[in-house]
């Protein structure tokens, strides 16, 4: 089992900046795909980043590239998304997602078999 605990929401201004932090534990496996998902009030969990294992691969939705930015640091377990140049559209609840097996997985919740409980981001316009 993984146990992932996210960290970083909060209130920000539109323009304004946030760093999400994911904090795994239990049975870890150092390079697993991770990935940050979001869901907004009354919608589907949307993808947004993910990486892969060695943190040498990368990819993100569209309606982010260029303002977010993920990264991992796998000494500490750890993921991060930083987020930048915030809109209210951006406004959910972002959720860390973990494979236990694989290096690389893709954009789809179904990869994906360890969740955090999520953390509220709000940005106001």
């Amino acid at each position: 089992q993984v146990q992932l605990v996210e960290s970083g929401g909060g209130l920000v201004q539109a323009g304004g900046s946030l760093r999400l932090s994911c904090a795994a534990s239990g049975r870890t496996a150092t390079y697993y795909a991770a990935a940050w998902f979001r869901q907004a009030s009354g919608k589907e969990h949307d993808f947004v980043a993910r990486i892969s294992g060695g943190g040498g691969s990368t990819d993100y939705a569209d309606s982010v590239k260029g303002r977010f930015t993920v990264s991992r640091d796998n000494a500490k377990n750890m993921v991060y998304l930083q987020m930048n140049s915030l809109k209210p559209e951006d406004t959910a609840v972002y959720y860390c997602a973990a494979n236990g097996l694989l290096g690389v997985a893709g954009r789809s919740r179904s990869a994906y078999d360890y969740w955090g409980q999520g953390t509220q981001v709000t940005v106001s316009s």
